[in-house]
């Protein structure tokens, strides 16, 4: 399956949108901001342009978790359960509301493991984000891009009454920022549509429990990390940020609140997330310039 599979490195895609104004007054409103206008030439707050480049694929090509079926630009595994495991930052120059973005994405990595749940493969994605025009393709300098991004997705077989979960790690504490988050179906529904995710996990209860195994709805591993994004703002909202990355280390349910915290310590500002009974659910980290 892994030479199969790694024979995918290296293929990419390239798609185009513009960055309108609505989906930043929705997802400012998600996350209950207050309502203020958005101006062309406003900047994107770091983790934003996720609302863009959605994946418009056809009703019928859609697979029985929601998402699109195996195949196409990403490589076809044949595990069932997929997650967002974490990404990695550069934010080299803004991307602002109106501008006409492009996105190249690459396979980077394919790599299989076995775990102490069965078999896991690892997919890493790099997407680069360039600005009205800016030169793209193979020997092209970073300095064109506006945001170099690398996506870590994991696939891993279904689950098994016998599985050992890995155990949890406590989260760190005295936190200065904190936030409690209440991950109701509302919110889940909204960051849902905001980036036309249909993957069920987030929204269908009898498919996440009944043939994922889980015990409740999944919070979105890119809500999580817009949250922490969102508390470094609301606390430094001048912040200028070079680089950020985030690893989700356990999953967060819809059936308690969570929290979100963060710690400024010179340019570095440690970020996490913890759910009601104290584990780590999401570790991250951010620079400033």
């Amino acid at each position: 399956m892994e030479q199969d599979l790694r024979a995918w490195i290296g293929r990419s895609e390239t798609v185009a949108d513009t960055i309108t104004a609505a989906p930043v007054t929705a997802l400012a409103a998600t996350l209950d901001h207050p309502a203020a206008a958005v101006a062309p030439g406003t900047p994107l707050p770091p983790l934003w342009h996720w609302l863009y480049f959605l994946p418009m694929h056809r009703q019928s090509e859609i697979g029985p978790d929601g998402h699109a079926r195996r195949g196409g630009f990403l490589p076809p595994v044949p595990l069932p359960r997929r997650m967002w495991a974490g990404s990695q930052f550069e934010f080299l120059s803004p991307v602002r509301v109106g501008d006409a973005v492009e996105r190249r994405s690459t396979i980077a990595d394919v790599t299989v493991k076995d775990g102490r749940t069965g078999r896991l493969v690892f997919v890493k994605v790099r997407h680069e984000l360039r600005c009205n025009g800016a030169p793209g393709g193979a020997g092209v300098s970073l300095s064109d891009a506006a945001i170099v991004e690398f996506h870590d997705i994991v696939y891993r077989e279904a689950k098994r009454p016998t599985d050992v979960e890995p155990p949890p790690q406590p989260a760190p504490t005295g936190a200065p920022w904190q936030r409690e988050i209440v991950p109701d179906d509302v919110l889940l529904f909204r960051y849902s549509a905001l980036t036309f995710n249909g993957h069920r996990i987030h929204y269908d209860r009898k498919y996440v429990t009944e043939v994922e195994g889980y015990p409740g709805l999944i919070v979105h591993g890119p809500l999580i990390a817009t949250l922490l994004m969102d508390l470094l703002r609301r606390h430094l909202p001048d912040a200028d940020v070079a680089t950020f990355r985030f690893k989700a280390v356990r999953p967060t349910f819809d059936l308690h609140p969570f929290k979100v915290n963060g710690r400024q310590e010179g340019n570095t500002v440690q970020l996490w997330a913890q759910d009601h009974e104290g584990w780590l659910t999401m570790d991250a980290v951010a620079t400033l310039r």
